[in-house]
C-alpha cells in the first residue's frame, strides 16, 4: 500500500496458466536476478509440482497491468514446535525499485503469520537469508521489520560457489498485521 492508501499489488499462488508470464518476466530480468539467484525461466512447472506442506510460492502481481512484480517462495516450512519458514524472493523488471515488491512482501509476511482459519500459514517465525553484497535485498528485509541475527558462511551453492549469507528473522509477535477488509 502506498502512503496515500492505494493498493498496487496482490499476491496469489502460481498456476499452470502462468508459465508464459513467468518465463517472460524471468528472461526480461535475467541480469537483475542472476547476480543473486539462479535464472530459470522454465522453472515454474517444476515449482508447481513441488508445492506442498514444506513449500508455498506466491506471485506478486501488479493490479494495473497484470504484470509479474516478483515471486516469493516460503520454503523449509516446519510446523510443530518450530512453525518456521524461510523466504526467498526475486523482483522483476520493470517493477524493481517502484516499491511494489515491498508491498507484495508485506502481504506475503502477513499471510505467513495469519492463522490457517483466516487463510494463512500459521507460522511463528520467518527467516530471510541474503548474500552480504545484496544491499537492495537487505534493505527490503529491514523495511519489513526483520532483525539481523547473524552471518552464515558458505550457506548456499549459487553460481558455481558456496556463498555466505546474512540471516534476518521476524516473529509473529513482532509483526503488526495488515488491516483486514
Amino acid at each position: 500500500m502506498t502512503d496515500d492508501g492505494c493498493v498496487r499489488v496482490m499476491i496469489r499462488a502460481p498456476k499452470p496458466a502462468d508459465v508464459a508470464l513467468y518465463a517472460e518476466a524471468v528472461r526480461r530480468s535475467a541480469e537483475h536476478v542472476g547476480r543473486w539467484n539462479p535464472v530459470e525461466p522454465d522453472g515454474l512447472s517444476d515449482l508447481l509440482e513441488r508445492q506442498g506442506p514444506g513449500l508455498r510460492t506466491f506471485l506478486i502481481v501488479d493490479l494495473d497491468t497484470g504484470g509479474l512484480v516478483g515471486k516469493c517462495n516460503v520454503a523449509n516450512i516446519v510446523m510443530g514446535r518450530f512453525c518456521n519458514g524461510a523466504l526467498g524472493y526475486d523482483s522483476y523488471l520493470p517493477f524493481a525499485g517502484t516499491g511494489r515488491m515491498s508491498e507484495g512482501m508485506r502481504l506475503v509476511v502477513d499471510r505467513c503469520f495469519a492463522p490457517p482459519e483466516c487463510g494463512g500459514l500459521g507460522l511463528h517465525r520467518l527467516e530471510i537469508n541474503v548474500q552480504p553484497e545484496n544491499d537492495r535485498s537487505i534493505a527490503l528485509a529491514k523495511r519489513l521489520g526483520f532483525r539481523h541475527e547473524g552471518h552464515t558462511p558458505r550457506m548456499l551453492f549459487l553460481d558455481g560457489a558456496w556463498r555466505d549469507h546474512e540471516r534476518f528473522a521476524l516473529t509473529a509477535e513482532e509483526w503488526e498485521p495488515l488491516p483486514r477488509g
